[in-house]
């Protein structure tokens, strides 16, 4: 006597709209995580490699560990021979370069930089 009205009540016309509006907060979710998060992240990436492949020999460079120096030679398309101080040169992976520092210019956080004394 309870199960008739129980079928009666699960069938609907227009079953197949109630999942589409189930389904769309979770396409909106995956559309603010694409747009704030992804894309931002493959952009900068891009620009990594894009900065890594063009390394060249004099640049200077910081790694991801903090160490500054000068790129003194280019071994292979993995690594480069990078001078951290008079005839103190270590191999570096091209991939752990954070960044490259301008010609002439300090790192762009412009931390190392010594106060100036009065």
């Amino acid at each position: 006597m309870l199960i008739a009205p129980a079928f009666a009540q699960g069938a609907s016309a227009d079953g197949g709209s109630s999942f589409l509006i189930q389904l769309l907060p979770l396409v909106l979710i995956f559309a603010v995580f694409y747009f704030l998060l992804i894309r931002p992240q493959q952009k900068r990436l891009k620009e990594h490699k894009a900065m890594v492949a063009a390394v060249k020999r004099g640049d200077q460079v910081v790694t991801a560990g903090g160490v500054k120096g000068r790129v003194t030679y280019i071994d292979d398309d993995q690594t480069i021979s990078v001078e951290i101080a008079p005839d103190i040169t270590v191999k570096v992976v091209r991939d752990t370069l954070s960044q490259v520092v301008p010609k002439g210019g300090s790192s762009a956080s412009g931390q190392n930089q010594s106060p100036a004394k009065s």
